[in-house]
């Protein structure tokens, strides 16, 4: 439950201050648990204060870290930092109710500043972003049955910025849902080995990007495994990515009379080609 609004009636707004270097769902969580105390803006780190602070490189890029977190239904805003000193800074012309940090993003500097400011500083530690709840009230869009519904089914074993950008075009063609494949079945049709990450934090990590508006988990077999979820959601186009059309896939939508969008692979400008294969142990 968020904190209640300040004097002005408007809700409170929380800095996160955080390299979000990693994309998974720990950081996703850190943002959630943020968003229960209010409007929630987050102070990236640059490429350069990531490396100055951690030393090394950003495995991901401040454009793609910064694509990625804007994408996140828990987010407000995103700026990007090059020092730890101007923190905490005003959010829309008035100072934040709080800054919440994770242990390990150089909690004690923002610390400081926080004390020197008199700005509450919450540090949300390893217990507190534990697990996968669901988005919570208010954050899902209500059901419209006269809504256009989209559909698009996968993996996603590691949700990165193609899979972001992929939802985002899906989403341009009526409300997304998105069935993800169950632990049984990507074993089934990837072998041992796979997934990488379970089932729950998978269907976890693609509710938390804004342009979803329902992630449902697999409960069929084969290429098809989304069939029951299908037939629940009752959606007017099947959208794919050219990797996943199918014959199957074809021959579903000639069969349920649903219109087949089939879209290009490709990153969002600027932004590397990214693939969940390509990311394992990365």
């Amino acid at each position: 439950m968020a904190d209640p609004p300040d004097s002005t009636g408007r809700p409170r707004d929380v800095v996160v201050v955080a390299g979000l270097d990693q994309l998974g769902s720990r950081e996703v969580r850190l943002l959630q648990e943020a968003a229960r105390l209010g409007s929630v803006h987050v102070r990236l780190w640059s490429d350069s204060l990531v490396e100055s602070l951690t030393g090394h490189r950003a495995r991901f890029s401040e454009a793609e870290r910064r694509f990625f977190v804007t994408n996140l239904r828990f987010v407000d805003s995103v700026g990007v930092v090059d020092s730890l000193e101007s923190i905490p800074g005003p959010v829309r012309g008035l100072p934040p109710a709080a800054i919440v940090g994770l242990p390990n993003d150089n909690g004690t500097a923002v610390r400081r500043a926080c004390e020197k400011a008199g700005i509450r500083y919450i540090d949300i530690g390893a217990d507190g972003v534990s697990g996968f709840p669901s988005p919570g009230p208010g954050t899902l869009a209500p059901e419209d049955p006269a809504a256009r519904r989209v559909v698009v089914t996968g993996c996603f074993d590691w949700l990165h910025s193609g899979h972001v950008e992929f939802f985002r075009d899906a989403a341009g063609l009526g409300h997304l849902y998105v069935v993800v494949g169950s632990d049984r079945n990507v074993r089934l049709l990837k072998g041992d080995g796979h997934p990488l990450h379970f089932e729950a934090e998978r269907l976890y990590m693609v509710q938390a990007m804004r342009p979803v508006h329902r992630a449902l988990l697999s409960t069929g077999s084969g290429w098809m495994d989304a069939e029951p979820e299908i037939a629940s959601i009752r959606p007017h186009i099947y959208v794919v990515n050219e990797d996943g059309d199918k014959p199957e896939k074809r021959d579903f939508c000639r069969t349920h009379g649903l219109e087949l969008v089939v879209l290009r692979r490709r990153p969002h400008r600027g932004l590397p080609r990214r693939t969940s294969t390509g990311l394992r142990g990365f």
